[in-house]
């Protein structure tokens, strides 16, 4: 007998069995949709209202109507209940999609929405990876630079082909180029370089999404006295960097040990993986 799963649609707990999404479904057919991906560790949902903030912000971009329900309080009782209902304690990933409500074509009948949460149980709290990521660049497809840059947006094509080419190449990563040429991102986090004990990172104006974690760390930097500075990237400043890590909400801070034929220590790092660990008990 498979066990029941839930997820909440729309404020409303039911089970993932049950067929409630059409084929109209507005995110499946154009990708109208914004997605935000939370992390529950130690039973605490991390950066809920930062997350909530970049949802509203894309919703406002993308022209959709932002319903009154959809708030942090709100959010944080359905995450709750779901995973009460999921038994996914203490740590869990969980994903918040909003979409635009079926009808049209390109152009759509309506800006209203329908949310729905999901959950998936973890193993571990914050860990930084033992062994150090091999990354290279893709560079196949270059990113645009536009209001659609910054926010988490369904239409993720250009991350599941450099997903394809990490593959394919045998990395654990790979860095994503926008239209100028400097490396803005990775497929699925933000990117940190130290030369000398100080920090860069791309700026929003590079086109990489704006992380939560990527906040945070910038915040945990400065909390500790690390000069930090949003510059933009290239592969010159990999080849002369001290180190390089990388960023998300799932899985808080990843540091790479070789980009090409260059290898890195991750002192940084570890030290701020340690300060991750600290607010997220």
């Amino acid at each position: 007998m498979v066990k029941d799963k839930y997820c909440i649609l729309n404020g409303h707990l039911i089970s993932i069995y049950e067929p409630h999404v059409s084929f109209a479904n507005r995110a499946f057919r154009y990708g109208d949709s914004l997605f935000e991906t939370i992390r529950v560790c130690n039973g605490k949902i991390m950066f809920l209202k930062d997350h909530i903030t970049r949802l509203k912000l894309g919703m406002t971009v993308l022209r959709m109507n932002l319903p009154a329900e959809l708030n942090s309080d709100n959010v944080r009782e359905f995450v709750s209940h779901l995973l009460k209902h999921n038994v996914h304690a203490p740590h869990a990933r969980v994903r918040l999609t909003v979409f635009r409500n079926e009808g049209g074509y390109y152009a759509p009948l309506t800006n209203d929405i329908s949310f729905l949460i999901e959950s998936e149980e973890l193993e571990h709290p914050y860990q930084l990876n033992q062994r150090g990521f091999w990354v290279d660049i893709y560079a196949d497809i270059k990113k645009s630079i536009n209001k659609l840059s910054n926010i988490k947006s369904g239409n993720c094509l250009l991350y599941v082909m450099a997903g394809i080419a990490k593959q394919s190449m045998k990395l654990d990563e790979c860095l994503l180029i926008n239209e100028n040429g400097t490396i803005c991102e990775a497929t699925s986090s933000n990117l940190f370089v130290v030369k000398n004990g100080t920090l860069y990172t791309a700026p929003l104006t590079e086109g990489c999404v704006a992380g939560i974690m990527r906040k945070q760390i910038m915040h945990l930097a400065t909390e500790n006295k690390i000069l930090t500075f949003e510059s933009p990237i290239t592969s010159y400043t990999l080849m002369n960097a001290d180190e390089i890590f990388l960023t998300n909400t799932v899985q808080g801070i990843q540091w790479v040990g070789q980009f090409k034929e260059r290898f890195y220590t991750n002192k940084m790092a570890v030290l701020l993986s340690e300060k991750l660990k600290e607010i997220s008990c």
